[in-house]
Formats: C-alpha cells, sequence, structure tokens
C-alpha cells in the first residue's frame, strides 16, 4: 500500500539526501559538498507539490537540525523559507531550461545557507568564511544530475 502511494520512494530518498548530508568526504573536498536535502527538497516541491509541502519541508529541516547538531528550529526555518519560493512558483521552474533552473537553485540554496549562517552568528557567534557559499556553487553543479535521476526514479516506481 505504501509502495503505490509513492511515501516508501519519498521516504527513501529524503534518508539518502540527509545521509549524504553528513557522510564523511576528503578534507579537501568537504567545504564542496553540495547542499543534498535542498536539491533534494526543490525537486520533490517542483514534481510533486500535491504531496510535498511546507509540512514535509519542516519535518526534513527538524531531523536536519538534529542531524547536525544545531540548535533546535535553524535548519527547519532555512529550508522552509527557502523552498516557499520554490512551492509558490514551481510551475514556472518547471519550464525553465537546466541551465536556468541551476540558477534558481544556487539562489535558494544560497538564501538557505545565509539564513543559517545569520542564526548561526547571533546564537552561537559563528564566524562567516568564503569557504561557507561554495556549496551553491557544487550544488548548481549537481542540480541537472540530480533532477534527471530522481525524475527517473519517481517515474520507476510511479510516484504521484
Amino acid at each position: 500500500m505504501w509502495i503505490k502511494s509513492g511515501l516508501i520512494p519519498l521516504l527513501v530518498s529524503y534518508i539518502v539526501a540527509l545521509v549524504l548530508m553528513v557522510m564523511p568526504m576528503p578534507a579537501f573536498m568537504e567545504p564542496w559538498r553540495p547542499d543534498w536535502l535542498s536539491l533534494v527538497i526543490i525537486y520533490w516541491v517542483m514534481a510533486l507539490p500535491h504531496r510535498v509541502g511546507m509540512g514535509s519541508v519542516l519535518v526534513l529541516g527538524l531531523v536536519a537540525d538534529i542531524l547536525m547538531g544545531s540548535v533546535f528550529g535553524i535548519y527547519a526555518t532555512a529550508l522552509l523559507i527557502m523552498a516557499y519560493p520554490a512551492i509558490r512558483h514551481f510551475q514556472r521552474i518547471r519550464n525553465y531550461s537546466f541551465t536556468q533552473q541551476a540558477l534558481v537553485v544556487a539562489i535558494l540554496v544560497m538564501v538557505k545557507r545565509i539564513i543559517v549562517y545569520e542564526l548561526e552568528h547571533v546564537l552561537n557567534d559563528a564566524v562567516f568564511q568564503l569557504a561557507y557559499l561554495y556549496p551553491v556553487i557544487s550544488s548548481a553543479i549537481a542540480w541537472p544530475w540530480v533532477y534527471l535521476i530522481l525524475r527517473k526514479y519517481r517515474r520507476h516506481y510511479l510516484v504521484r
């Protein structure tokens, strides 16, 4: 029943994104880690706006807060603010080319990263470093592949 409804494939993609968020990487690659959770959220919000909304994003943000060990609500707030324009304008973004979509994704990820930094700065005196914005570039580069892989995954498991 859950596979037919598409719940299991959605949950699996969220879990994979959360694992990729914390998976160890070589030290020289760590600053360039794409923002996997944001990419997956943006994809599902555009592909299934009637099933994946602000409630899903809130729950994923709270799970990310726990996983990253941050103050409860930082990632949830940032992901909600990032996801709102994607949910609001999903029809328009869907019709963009991959290059235009990658630019929109880069802007959304940058907004999310800046919000997380500002909240961490206010609450924990975080210091800004330029490397903090490297995931914006790597996420934009990864977007076409994430989009194509998740679209094939969605069609294979008939997630609607």
